[in-house]
């Protein structure tokens, strides 16, 4: 049976509801036009956050990282690859730790890289340490809620 889910713009964080059984399909945003998914990771901020994190119903995974690290940087690239092949099951999201302080507070982030899978708001996993695409999108699979 189709549902319609409730997803949070990549652009500007505007929710829309959108059938179940379409998101492959695509779909843009009714405020922006925007494309709902693009395959790429969304730059979290506290402005964004809520609507990626608790309004929308596609799980969220967070990659909390900062620009100083190493094993963050060499990780990005496997990340944004991981967006292609996860999207539209969930939401990949860019979490700076220097810039969101207060975001990586609020979750305890003590190393980074560290992923994150939130779904409306709670979380289901969480793992340190930079990991090859192809254990990110296991990772992320396994640990999807089950509908």
């Amino acid at each position: 049976m189709t549902q319609n889910l409730i997803i949070a713009c990549p652009q500007c964080a505007t929710l829309n509801r959108a059938p179940s059984d379409r998101l492959g399909a695509g779909g843009k945003c009714g405020r922006c036009g925007s494309a709902l998914f693009t395959g790429h990771a969304v730059t979290l901020t506290s402005a964004n956050f809520h609507a990626h994190a608790q309004s929308s119903d596609l799980p969220l995974l967070v990659d909390c990282w900062a620009s100083w690290c190493g094993p963050c940087r060499q990780m990005a690239p496997a990340f944004e690859a991981a967006a292609r092949d996860l999207e539209p099951a969930l939401r990949l999201g860019k979490l700076d730790t220097e810039a969101e302080q207060a975001l990586a507070s609020r979750f305890a982030i003590r190393s980074i890289p560290t992923l994150i899978l939130l779904h409306k708001g709670k979380e289901l996993a969480r793992q340190s340490g930079a990991v090859p695409h192809a254990q990110i999108v296991q990772w992320a699979r396994q640990h999807l809620p089950r509908a």
